[in-house]
């Protein structure tokens, strides 16, 4: 609700109000108009108009770079929310929320970042850039959006604020500037190297290279010996419970980080993802120290620390932390398939087990229990895909997205930052929200993991270099009829689509020229291999076989159609 407060003057035949920048409200369903006065009064109202305050950058607010459409109407409208959710959160530098000091109300006049425009957690709340969000918030904002501009000017922010005695970067950019996050501080880097697989942006990762080896430095000085996990002593995350020590979610992140009493293996995953990501973005900054080496090194002991410590053999699946709790968190356990700190046996194996957390409405998270966080289902939906069971993901996708999409109390074209398993909108009540439903946002990008989820694994399409010089298709279908999807970087057009036909399946794909990649095509049936014509050639030398999948390695991009039956 917006209500707005103006003096009426008498003897006016009009009253021009405006609103100040910093009552921006950054979303609201209605206005509430009224009169407070002790004498009789009349007020008319000619017009009411409203200034949308997010993509300031950008005069056609239609412009997607990105689309996707396919035959089940619900995930094209789950995909657009997430898309416009992260249009809104792309917002004027300097409509930051002021927390400290406001009795009452709000003040969106805060100060968040260089540039024109920045994108925060939320339209309406937190209104700052928090990197964490951006581990799904940026991959979306990119098969959808296209324009990463916001992106840069938020991780530059935490460049610039980063603490330059220690290394560490802040958990959240001004004007909140929340600190003591391990994992949110691995979330700056990891965003760093998407934003540069995006966008080629080198000359950012130059100016930026020193500040992220000082924060490698910082971030890896915590790993202990003789575990070789990491040890969690900026314990702030995302809500969660049980977080320090060795938590095996940072470790994943870190991929080479010691475990702690009491960390979550969420740490360790983060960890892991980002030496692996680290290695990569050492190469392309053309360092010549054998950074790309030792990184790599590194991810690989933290994985065998984190499978040797961290996994509890009885259940199937990670524990939190290397102690004996009985507590199998969602985050890391999503994120050790999704980051590749498992084998295709225990990945399989993880993903059954996710759904012991299911609920009519979505994945409960036992670290958060009575909550489902749509941030950590995002992480969850896509490991079901890399484990190649597409049923499941849209299964989850479904029964939570599409729980709030058709929700009449809701806003019906936006995604929400979480919700209680009653079904109520009081997501994290008890942990830091004090029961205030209304503070929860319903416009959260750490929520649109489908719109990227969808595009990446249903059509298949994703890059795997700088800007899409090389690129992956391979579809899945699950129950879908057809799926097509596409999107632009500076290389030029990316599109691909599907269609089941009577025997088979179709695809056809057009990408620029002068890129390569792989066609990674499903079997029609599990128990023979398929025939496969492209361009109407029968293909049959360049194709490799690998389990139930046909992969063909095109050397030049251009306009493909393939049937396979």
């Amino acid at each position: 609700m917006m209500v707005l407060y103006t003096p009426i003057f008498h003897h006016l035949a009009a009253t021009l109000i405006l609103c100040q920048t910093s009552s921006c409200a950054g979303g609201f369903r209605y206005l509430t108009l009224f009169v407070i006065t002790q004498d009789a009064a009349t007020v008319k109202i000619k017009d009411v108009s409203l200034e949308i305050a997010f993509k300031p950058t950008w005069s056609n607010l239609r412009a997607y770079q990105g689309y996707f459409h396919c035959s089940d109407e619900l995930l094209n409208r789950i995909w657009y929310s997430g898309a416009y959710t992260l249009q809104t959160n792309e917002v004027p530098v300097d409509t930051g929320r002021i927390t400290k000091g406001v009795a009452s109300g709000w003040l969106n006049n805060g100060a968040l970042g260089p540039g024109d425009t920045i994108i925060v957690d939320g339209a309406k709340r937190d209104r700052a850039v928090w990197p964490g969000d951006m581990g799904i918030a940026v991959p979306s904002a990119f098969v959808s959006l296209g324009d990463l501009e916001s992106v840069r000017n938020a991780l530059q922010i935490m460049y610039s604020t980063q603490d330059q005695l220690t290394g560490a970067f802040d958990e959240s950019g001004p004007p909140l500037s929340q600190k003591n996050s391990d994992t949110y501080h691995m979330w700056t880097m990891i965003g760093t190297h998407n934003y540069v697989l995006y966008t080629n942006d080198t000359a950012f990762l130059e100016k930026n290279w020193d500040g992220y080896l000082h924060a490698m430095e910082f971030i890896y000085g915590k790993v202990t010996y003789p575990s070789g996990l990491l040890n969690v002593t900026g314990t702030r995350d995302w809500a969660r419970w049980q977080q320090g020590y060795n938590n095996t979610e940072a470790q994943m992140m870190y991929d080479d980080t010691t475990p702690v009493l009491r960390n979550t293996i969420l740490k360790c995953h983060s960890l892991y993802h980002t030496l692996k990501t680290g290695a990569e973005l050492a190469t392309w900054a053309g360092d010549t120290t054998n950074l790309t080496e030792t990184w790599n090194s590194r991810a690989a002991s933290l994985k065998e620390a984190i499978n040797t410590y961290c996994w509890d053999n009885e259940y199937g699946a990670f524990k939190d932390n290397a102690t004996d709790t009985i507590l199998h968190p969602q985050d890391a356990n999503s994120m050790a398939i999704l980051f590749g700190v498992v084998d295709s046996d225990r990945a399989a194996g993880i993903s059954e087990k996710l759904t012991k957390n299911w609920i009519p409405i979505g994945a409960v998270a036992p670290e958060l229990p009575e909550n489902v966080v749509s941030f950590i289902s995002s992480f969850e939906i896509q490991s079901h895909f890399a484990v190649h069971n597409p049923a499941r993901a849209l299964d989850l996708i479904r029964r939570s997205w599409g729980w709030y999409m058709n929700n009449p109390n809701g806003t019906e074209s936006t995604v929400i930052e979480g919700y209680l398993a009653n079904g109520t909108f009081g997501y994290r009540s008890s942990r830091g929200y004090g029961y205030d439903a209304s503070y929860v946002s319903h416009s959260h990008g750490w929520s649109s993991g489908p719109t990227s989820a969808l595009t990446e694994y249903i059509v298949g399409l994703s890059v795997t270099s700088r800007l899409g010089k090389t690129w992956n298709i391979a579809p899945q279908f699950a129950d879908l009829e057809f799926a097509e999807a596409g999107f632009v970087t500076s290389l030029g057009k990316f599109k691909v689509s599907w269609r089941k036909e009577v025997d088979g399946y179709s695809l056809r794909f057009s990408v620029p020229k002068g890129t390569s990649g792989n066609v990674i095509l499903p079997f029609v049936n599990p128990s023979r291999r398929p025939s496969i014509v492209m361009n109407g050639v029968k293909s049959a030398a360049d194709v490799i076989y690998e389990e139930s999948r046909a992969r063909i390695p095109l050397k030049q991009g251009g306009s493909y159609t393939i049937v396979v039956n």
